[in-house]
This record gives C-alpha cells, sequence and structure tokens, in this order.
C-alpha cells in the first residue's frame, strides 16, 4: 500500500473530509485545559471529557498530551517525553510505521502543533495540523461522533527515534545569551505576559534579547485558522529573515503554535525551548527582563 502524503504541514477541512476514512490516516484529538484549581490559580486539565461528550471528528482518537505524550514524571507540564513513552503512546493511539497522522485541537491549534512537533521530533515523517481544528470542521457543516473511538490496527509498529534540530534546553539559552551559538529568541506569550505586568498568573517577563511574537496574534480568532502569510510576515516582522530561531513561552505550548507558522512561511532552522519559562525561571539567577 502506497503511503498517504499530505499537501504540507497544515491540513485543510477539505482534504480531511475527503480522506477521513483511508485506513492510511490517524486523526488525533490532542486537546488540554487549562482550568481553575480548587485552591486558586490553573492547572492543566486533560480534554478527554470534552472529546467524549461534546464531540470529535468522526474516527478521531484522544492522544493525551498532558499525560501519554509528555514525561509525567517530569519537574513541570508538558515536559518532552523519551523514545520508549513516544513508542507507547505512539501504539496506543494507532500510529504504525506507514501512518499518516493530522492532528487537531478545539483551541486555536496550540496543542495540536505541540503534538505534531514532538511526533516530527521522533521521526513522524508524514504528520500535518488541521487547519482551525475542530471549529473549523463544525463551520464547514460535517460530521461530529461522541463517545470513544476505536483505534485502527496497525500493519507494521512504528519505532521512534529522538532527531536533532527541534528542541532546545537550558544550555542553549545560555550560549545565545553569550554570544557562543548566536539564535534569534522569540517569545509566544502575550505582550503583558512578555512585560511581566502585575498581577500576571505564573511565570512571565522574557529572556533577554528576545522579541514578542504572541501565538494568538498567528491565528484568525474567529475561525482559528492560521493568518493568512501577509498577517504572519507582518507578525514576524522583528525576527531575522536568516539563521536559527528558538522559540519558548511558558510550557512549551504556545511556542510550538509559532514553530508551525515559522514552518508553513518556509523556516527550517527552527527549535522549541521545552522547558520554556516554567525551566528558566527555577533558577532565581536566570535573566530575565520585564517592560517592552
Amino acid at each position: 500500500m502506497t503511503a498517504l502524503e499530505l499537501p504540507g504541514s497544515l491540513v485543510s477541512v477539505d482534504w480531511l473530509a475527503e480522506r477521513i476514512d483511508d485506513p492510511r490516516l490517524v486523526v488525533l484529538d490532542a486537546t488540554a485545559l487549562l482550568v481553575d484549581a480548587p485552591g486558586g490559580g490553573k492547572a492543566w486539565l486533560s480534554g478527554l471529557d470534552p472529546y467524549l461528550v461534546d464531540g470529535h471528528l468522526p474516527g478521531a482518537v484522544f492522544a493525551d498530551l498532558l499525560e501519554e505524550f509528555s514525561d509525567p514524571s517530569g519537574r513541570h507540564p508538558f515536559t518532552l517525553p523519551d523514545v520508549d513513552r513516544v513508542r507507547a503512546a505512539a501504539a496506543e493511539v494507532g500510529i504504525g510505521a506507514d501512518s499518516t497522522v493530522v492532528v487537531y485541537d478545539t483551541a486555536n491549534g496550540r496543542f495540536a502543533a505541540r503534538l505534531w512537533w514532538v511526533l516530527r521530533s521522533f521521526g513522524v515523517d508524514r504528520a500535518g495540523v488541521l487547519d482551525g481544528g475542530l471549529t473549523a470542521w463544525r463551520a464547514a457543516g460535517l460530521p461530529i461522533e461522541t463517545g470513544l473511538a476505536p483505534v485502527r490496527p496497525v500493519n507494521a509498529p512504528f519505532e521512534p527515534v529522538a532527531l536533532s534540530g527541534f528542541w532546545a534546553d537550558r544550555t542553549d539559552i545560555e550560549a545565545v545569551l553569550d554570544g557562543s551559538a548566536p539564535a534569534a529568541l522569540v517569545c509566544s506569550l502575550p505582550p503583558a505576559v512578555f512585560r511581566g505586568d502585575p498581577g500576571i498568573p505564573g511565570p512571565s517577563g522574557h529572556i533577554p534579547g528576545s522579541v514578542n511574537v504572541p501565538s494568538a496574534f498567528l491565528v484568525d480568532r474567529e475561525s482559528n485558522r492560521l493568518a493568512e502569510p501577509a498577517s504572519l510576515a507582518e507578525a514576524h516582522a522583528a525576527v531575522p529573515d536568516a539563521g536559527p530561531v528558538i522559540l519558548y513561552c511558558a510550557a512549551g505550548i504556545a511556542a510550538a503554535l509559532g514553530a508551525l507558522a515559522l514552518t508553513v512561511q518556509g523556516r527550517t532552522d527552527v527549535r522549541v525551548y521545552d522547558g520554556s519559562l516554567n525551566e528558566w525561571r527555577d533558577d532565581p539567577a536566570a535573566p530575565v527582563l520585564t517592560g517592552a
């Protein structure tokens, strides 16, 4: 059986609707939720309940980005998993060696982009993000299912390999700051968080030398589709046209949406700082700036 090729990193609703029943295709719902914690503050929650009750694309399998496709023993949520965990998680949702994967979420694409980035970094070559996610699917009047979808059997197991060039760590950021490994640092958080305005919950401020390209500016608010090329170029006006780019946010989620947007624009030397500000601010001595 020949492989099902994707049109690119972004997949349209029309393209997916025509192929939704293709046995070579694995469609994944990667939704996670940020909710009010009982004791105050915010907490991450699996998106399984809305997947089951509110509905999902026909045949779509729920991919637990928070627990299964992350390392639950990590110090922070969404810590990058290792090869063994990715192997097990991929098998659980039906990703095989010859699978083509399309990921979506019920938000603005940031969770889908994170899982897409994880899968690509472990060698899933045919992986894309549904442009507009569930919002665009519903807007097109396409069918929705509830409950658990069965996992399709695989012809051959997927064997993940951790590839270089996708992730940055604290050492990489320090190398940028001391000038030994130049790269453009891009913060994907909202402007108020980037500035470190008073009253912001969670980590705020930014790493010195960063430019602010909020991930929300990369998506049309009504359709949840990625912005048009001219708007993306305008949003990235402060990012150098060439050279490596490292994106970060608080937990490496919004930054993955930024990585998707840059990839769609043709950039290839792009990495996501997995620990992002959650990790960076663990060290009280780590430099953090506030203000514009």
